[in-house]
């Protein structure tokens, strides 16, 4: 198979023949991007104050349809606050996919609590919420009004599904069985900005939500996050603990319970700002990346593009490719890919398989750990999707 993979790479490589190498995704910066962080420079407001940040805010629960957004200088930060704000305790279990990058994890454990890996659908690469709902059955039980593993006897509090690369998770199977056992739903929308579900953006669905706006999301903030949600009070208890639990004063430092210095700064937010204004422009382009995907690998046996559900619409942040592991070595996909400089990464190496995390409760995961000798992100960027007049 050592020759079809070099076709695959100088195939994906003449999608931009003019570059040396093609990253996995890259920002793209044509807007107003510099005229905005310039503005924060001239006029001093480049920390966790200013009109960018009010402005992200409002663009960005506008767009996916929230009441309020908060942004915060990441992801894991984001998604670290959305659980504690909902009431995710210490030694509670939340449960969350293996499957995901280790930022899902971590954040259940900033709350002291116990990250709980449940496996993933092959058909959304998230929670399969029909095997979840048989696993339930035989470890937990509603008691008092809360879901309680009977093998630990802790709490299980949460529940937090990620939208894969984008693709949006089944979710009213899932809310269903948040409705039955008595969960509460966080979602991981780190990478879906501009993704889904049955036509309504991803984010919506939880009690919280967290998004992304690292360097390699379909907009950036250099390095930033969002929490999203539809209760007022909520969002107010947000943003109060990522400003430090401070009580509002002209000059007293009156704080009132533990909080965290995770409020986004000004001159990050004016950065997304200018991204917000390409954001469907970049959403148009990478689901136009799928049909050169499809065209370019239809006449190889064993390699499939992983494709959104029916039910979905995705932004495709990241391109996948499903390899057959019967026919294809992974490892000998990313070498061939890599060496020929076309960047592309296996999905993330499954949390309960991390030192961290192997002594955390886990359900049967072998759709997970067959995935992870299956998949490869390939270059994503919106302007490879491009038509070559454009």
């Amino acid at each position: 198979m050592s020759d079809v993979l070099l076709e695959l790479a100088k195939k994906i490589k003449n999608m931009c023949p003019e570059k040396d190498f093609i990253p996995l995704h890259e920002p793209t910066f044509t807007g107003n991007e510099k005229k905005y962080v310039a503005d924060c420079i001239e006029t001093g407001w480049v920390s966790s104050v200013g009109k960018y940040v009010d402005k992200f805010e409002r663009l960005l629960a506008e767009f996916t349809g929230v009441k309020r957004a908060v942004a915060v200088v990441n992801g894991t930060a984001a998604l670290h606050i959305a659980l504690k704000i909902v009431g995710v305790q210490p030694n509670d279990e939340v449960l969350i996919p293996s499957l995901t990058f280790v930022a899902t994890g971590n954040a259940v454990v900033y709350c002291g609590a116990v990250p709980h890996f449940v496996d993933v659908s092959k058909t959304t690469l998230g929670i399969d919420p029909f095997k979840l709902e048989d696993y339930l059955k035989e470890i937990a039980e509603v008691k008092n009004n809360v879901c309680v593993n009977k093998q630990t006897n802790r709490i299980i509090r949460a529940i937090v599904p990620m939208h894969t690369f984008g693709h949006p998770v089944d979710l009213d199977p899932l809310l269903d069985i948040c409705e039955r056992w008595n969960l509460i739903m966080v979602e991981d929308a780190a990478e879906s900005l501009g993704s889904y579900y049955k036509g309504i953006h991803t984010g919506n669905f939880g009690k919280a939500s967290a998004m992304s706006f690292n360097g390699n999301k379909i907009i950036t903030t250099g390095g930033g996050g969002a929490i999203l949600t539809n209760d007022e009070k909520l969002a107010d208890y947000a943003k109060h603990l990522t400003t430090t639990a401070k009580l509002p004063h002209r000059w007293k430092y009156e704080h009132d319970e533990i909080g965290y210095n995770y409020r986004m700064p000004n001159i990050n937010a004016a950065l997304g700002c200018a991204q917000f204004e390409h954001l469907e422009d970049f959403i148009e382009k990478k689901r136009q990346l799928v049909g050169k995907y499809e065209q370019l690998i239809e006449d190889y046996d064993g390699i499939k593009l992983f494709k959104e559900p029916q039910f979905a619409k995705s932004n495709y942040w990241l391109q996948t490719l499903i390899f057959d592991e019967k026919m294809y070595d992974i490892n000998q996909v990313l070498d061939t890919l890599n060496n020929h400089n076309v960047m592309a990464r296996p999905v993330w190496k499954p949390l309960h398989l991390l030192n961290p995390f192997q002594n955390f409760p886990k359900s049967d995961l072998s759709v997970t750990e067959q995935l992870q000798y299956q998949i490869v992100n390939v270059p994503s960027s919106p302007y490879l999707g491009e038509d070559a007049d454009e």
